[in-house]
């Protein structure tokens, strides 16, 4: 999977949201300042290119909608955080994430209660 530039994800996030959408409708779920139409439409091709966005063509006009799931990005995303930054060490990602995130006690606890769970799978 191709990795992705900030306005790429920015444009994502929005498409992941709304399911489907004209540029205008993708332009309309931004917030100000609001890219250029212009600029939206030259993303959303890149984003065919790297295929993870489709259309539907209706005449000159497409609809765009997300053909790689949020889910499907997240694991690729996080896996490729965890290879650049921890030295592949899933323990060394989410201690940051105890040590850093103050997380809860209920958190800790859903975390226990996960690695219990996936303990007793293997």
């Amino acid at each position: 999977m191709k990795n992705l530039t900030r306005k790429e994800e920015e444009l994502m996030k929005i498409l992941w949201k709304i399911k489907e959408g004209f540029v205008k409708d993708i332009a309309e779920h931004y917030s100000e300042p609001k890219p250029h139409y212009n600029t939206i439409s030259s993303l959303v091709r890149l984003l065919e290119e790297k295929e993870y966005v489709d259309h539907k063509a209706y005449g000159n006009t497409h609809q765009y909608f997300p053909i790689i799931s949020k889910q499907e990005y997240r694991k690729s995303f996080i896996k490729d955080v965890v290879k650049d930054y921890f030295d592949n060490s899933y323990k060394q990602t989410v201690s940051l994430f105890i040590e850093e995130q103050n997380l809860s006690k209920d958190d800790l606890d859903e975390l226990f209660d996960l690695i219990n769970t996936k303990k007793e799978e293997l």
